[in-house]
């Protein structure tokens, strides 16, 4: 069998950008949470994407999470979340007791549908925070969701997990709200192996993020804690790897782009064959490209087929909606997000693929069609 062909693994820098910044947490023996790594990562990260605060963390989750609690939502709250997503984005609504109700997407952005926002909120007028995401690097049409907020005045959080480097009107995805959350992941665009990080205009709301995300430990020479804390901070060798691989971030997403056009390119003849929505107010950091099938064939079809060679591709995120665990909680839509849901399927988008790679990909899935 031929060598595995991966969605999206880690990928380190050719320069070793990340080796020196690790070197140096060693040399200094400053391994454990907290640094000048750190330090770093929180201030070059902000400046990449013209955010003026950022409070490292262990997750992604993490970083929503304290986005949630900042934005003072507790027991009893409703907060509205975009039904096509990950659980990572919805969980931590649960984490504060309050309550999710899904919002659909539509299919010009796969992401929230301002139009159901809008009707959702006729329903719930009580509503705390709303949370939208960038899905697979593509930018929500943010203007009537940021509108929308503005005039029933909440709190708007954005999952850019998957869209580190995506850009909406010229401005970077995690900026646009009040609060904006990335991942490093091992398969995102850019990866310190784990962590997140939490973006805000808010220097106040980040210091407090920082206190609780380090066992709320009060002011005073013996531990004292007056609010409950959380051991959610980055560790300084962690966020070495963070300001190594923002080095070569634009890298990533020059190569994340190639691998959408080629695919684009060679599958443009296949009848019924689509592709995620790219708008002209939308520069995308393609992080996974994402195809949609006719009746023709499933995705568990694709997806098994690309097995067989030895090729992990994925469906797309199941709706929060269907989710065992979120069952009862209301949905506020007509079916786009279980839409995608069923004729979608993330394609390996790795930047470590060869051009032999990415012919071996379309030529497993040419022969379906041929």
């Amino acid at each position: 069998m031929s060598g595995k062909i991966w969605l999206a693994s880690p990928h380190m820098s050719d320069e070793g950008y990340e080796l020196a910044y690790i070197k140096e947490a060693f040399d200094a023996n400053w391994v454990a949470p907290l640094g000048a790594n750190v330090d770093g990562f929180e201030r070059e990260l902000a400046a990449r994407i013209g955010a003026k605060h950022a409070a490292a963390l262990v997750s992604g989750t993490a970083a929503m999470h304290m986005a949630l609690k900042a934005a003072g939502i507790e027991k009893g709250d409703i907060v509205f979340c975009q039904d096509l997503t990950f659980a990572a984005t919805v969980n931590p609504v649960i984490y504060q007791n309050a309550t999710p109700v899904f919002i659909d997407s539509n299919l010009e952005t796969w992401n929230m549908d301002p139009e159901m926002l809008e009707r959702a909120f006729k329903k719930y007028p009580n509503v705390k925070a709303v949370i939208v995401v960038h899905l697979y690097g593509l930018a929500a049409d943010m203007d009537p969701i940021i509108q929308i907020c503005k005039k029933h005045n909440v709190t708007l959080i954005e999952d850019a997990a998957e869209s580190l480097g995506t850009t909406y009107k010229g401005k970077h995805t995690g900026t646009l709200g009040d609060y904006g959350i990335f991942s490093f992941n091992g398969n995102k665009i850019i990866t310190t192996s784990g962590g997140g990080i939490l973006v805000s205009d808010n220097a106040e709301k980040i210091a407090k993020v920082r206190f609780w995300s380090t066992q709320s430990r009060d002011n005073a020479r013996y531990y004292r804690h007056s609010e409950l804390g959380y051991n959610y901070r980055m560790s300084n060798i962690v966020a070495g790897i963070g300001r190594g691989q923002l080095k070569v971030l634009d890298k990533r997403i020059k190569k994340k782009k190639y691998i959408f056009e080629f695919y684009k390119r060679e599958f443009s003849h296949l009848k019924g064959l689509g592709f995620m929505p790219v708008n002209d107010w939308n520069k995308p950091n393609f992080w996974l490209t994402c195809i949609t099938l006719n009746e023709r064939f499933t995705p568990l079809e694709v997806i098994e087929t690309l097995e067989k060679d030895n090729i992990e591709a994925r469906h797309i995120w199941n709706p929060m909606h269907l989710q065992p665990f979120y069952k009862g909680c209301d949905y506020i839509g007509r079916g786009v997000s279980e839409e995608i849901f069923n004729k979608g399927v993330c394609l390996p988008s790795d930047t470590n693929m060869t051009d032999d790679d990415l012919y071996r990909v379309c030529e497993v899935i040419k022969k379906m069609w041929s």
